[in-house]
């Protein structure tokens, strides 16, 4: 029995449109206008300042940190345990951001304070009677406290993990520096309110300068510092002197303290971070634990 089949349909043809004069409407294919955002990253200021895109890969994440003025001074990639807040504690980032709060503080702090024996105690008295905004004087003094404090934490947690060992050895040296300078920042601001507290507490703390090593005039070695019968260091000419500018506690000694508190102090600190920041990141970020 024959097979039967069935012949193929061909497809109804398509209907022309009817020619009505209008434009047809352009293809999905078509061109699309940049936005505004678009047109102000492709424009040449943009591309001037930020020389790479998102930073949503690795090469761009590398860029973005290795092209920016603040971002630089840190590693592109850090350790896992750098990131716990159990190995670090956070000390460090700490003691930079209390740095921050003095630094503005005591900028504000330095508009209405004067640094002479006649004005000081009174301009301090006013800073937190009269002056709007005089809890800054507040947030200054135990910004200062807690900031001694988080130093001392950070450099135990550093040695207690070992973070001081080979190639770490130059940037302890460094922290121990910083440390110094923190101290010293406490040791020159506690002159200035020129109260009675004050200015008896750097009598004492300068005396010691006495006994400093060659410079002192009560120190060892200061016998060998001589020209024959003539010695070279004295009461006149020692470390105290050139620490209080003069025999006692004075007006150039308020002078003194104040220069090297708002001025000197700050930006050898300032100066000395960074180059701590960028040893971090050159000895390979943070170290791990031992």
């Amino acid at each position: 029995m024959a097979e039967q089949t069935t012949p193929d349909k061909k497809p109804a043809p398509k209907k022309k449109p009817a020619d009505d004069g209008r434009i047809p409407p352009p293809p999905s294919s078509h061109y699309e206008r940049p936005g505004m955002m678009d047109q102000v990253r492709d424009s040449q200021i943009w591309r001037s300042i930020f020389r790479h895109g998102y930073p949503n890969t690795v090469r761009n994440r590398s860029l973005a940190v290795l092209s920016n003025i603040f971002l630089h001074l840190h590693p592109i990639n850090v350790r896992s345990s750098g990131l716990r807040l159990s190995f670090t504690w956070c000390m460090g980032g700490l003691t930079f951001f209390l740095f921050l709060i003095e630094t503005i503080t005591g900028v504000l702090l330095m508009f209405y304070y004067r640094p002479t024996a006649e004005y000081a105690y009174q301009d301090i008295i006013a800073l937190a009677e009269h002056v709007p905004m005089g809890i800054m004087r507040e947030l200054h003094r135990w910004g200062a406290h807690a900031m001694v404090i988080t130093v001392w934490l950070h450099m135990f947690r550093v040695f207690m993990t070992g973070s001081y060992k080979p190639p770490r050895e130059f940037n302890w040296n460094v922290g121990v520096i910083l440390l110094v300078l923190t101290l010293l920042l406490s040791f020159t601001g506690y002159l200035l309110p020129w109260d009675q507290l004050a200015i008896w507490a750097i009598t004492v703390g300068s005396n010691m300068a006495r006994a400093t090593p060659l410079l002192g005039y009560e120190g060892p070695l200061a016998s060998l510092m001589a020209v024959g019968d003539v010695g070279l260091v004295h009461s006149g000419d020692d470390a105290r002197f050139a620490l209080l500018g003069g025999r006692f506690v004075g007006e150039a000694t308020l002078l003194r303290f104040y220069v090297l508190h708002c001025i000197f102090i700050p930006l050898a600190a300032a100066i000395l971070m960074a180059v701590h920041f960028w040893r971090i990141r050159k000895d390979g970020g943070i170290s791990g634990p031992l």
